[in-house]
């Protein structure tokens, strides 16, 4: 399907490029968000009488995304989290906990830019990850996840075997073992 980007979008195109999408793509997602409209002769001049315009906007939003990155620079994130002997955390850091570490120091981040090249953070330490602001605007984040040192909940079970003891049901078991005849 033919459409005309109305914005740049990733791997597609910029602002006014004529592009061919799948149809699902373009009617699905790119036409009901207004991030492109279809390639008819009429939206083609609609396009172009308002390039000026749509131009300006994108460039009012790209300012405002660097101000927004030249804030988050260099920023260090920490995070707490339950670990194990060995740094291993007990589950993970994932897009959301470092979303909220953010939202907490004041920084404004949204769950869907926050970009985890290796996936999801299982041991503690320091890590760089990247939140993708905008289609021309990524900055590089420290993320350093402290492990707490925490025992794993483990129930002791008494061990019948060191007592020397053994139940009933072990020397019946025993029994029915040594009468069965070989084959």
């Amino acid at each position: 399907m033919d459409i005309v980007l109305l914005e740049k979008i990733d791997n597609v195109g910029g602002i006014g490029d004529k592009v061919t999408v799948k149809p699902g793509y373009a009617r699905n997602y790119l036409i009901p968000q207004g991030k492109a409209t279809v390639a008819t002769p009429e939206n083609l001049q609609k396009f172009e009488a308002m390039r000026a315009e749509l131009e300006a906007k994108a460039m009012g939003e790209l300012e405002q995304v660097q101000a927004r990155a030249a804030k988050i620079e260099g920023q260090v994130i920490r995070i707490q989290a339950n670990a194990g002997r060995g740094g291993k955390l007990f589950g993970s850091v994932g897009t959301i906990d470092i979303a909220e570490a953010c939202q907490a120091i004041g920084l404004a981040v949204e769950r869907s830019e926050v970009r985890l090249p290796d996936g999801p953070i299982r041991v503690s330490g320091e890590h760089q990850i990247e939140l993708h602001l905008h289609a021309d605007v990524n900055v590089p984040l420290t993320v350093i996840v402290e492990g707490e040192l925490t025992d794993a909940p483990v129930e002791l079970l008494e061990d019948e075997e060191t007592d020397g003891t053994q139940s009933e049901g072990d020397e019946k078991a025993e029994d029915d073992e040594e009468e069965k005849p070989a084959e």
